[in-house]
């Protein structure tokens, strides 16, 4: 996404109990996604979620495949 021009920058922290991926419209923002791995959740709701800029959990799950569609469904827009 960010070869395409629909994401401006990235970032990858590892933090003790986390992994995250932090996507950013532009790299002195705050990001509009975070796509985080926490292997504690792996047998509650899953060890996978996309949050939103807000913090709001966008989706939750145990493949990161199917989390990942929340984003494809972002970026369909209507055009006029």
């Amino acid at each position: 996404m960010v070869a395409a021009g629909e994401w401006r920058d990235y970032g990858m922290s590892f933090l003790r109990d986390a992994a995250v991926f932090s996507v950013f419209r532009r790299s002195a923002e705050h990001p509009i996604y975070r796509i985080e791995k926490r292997p504690r959740l792996r047998q509650r709701q899953g060890m996978y979620a996309v949050i939103g800029m807000d913090g709001r959990i966008l989706k939750r799950g145990h493949e990161l495949r199917p989390v990942l569609r929340v984003l494809e469904r972002r970026l369909i827009r209507a055009v006029d």
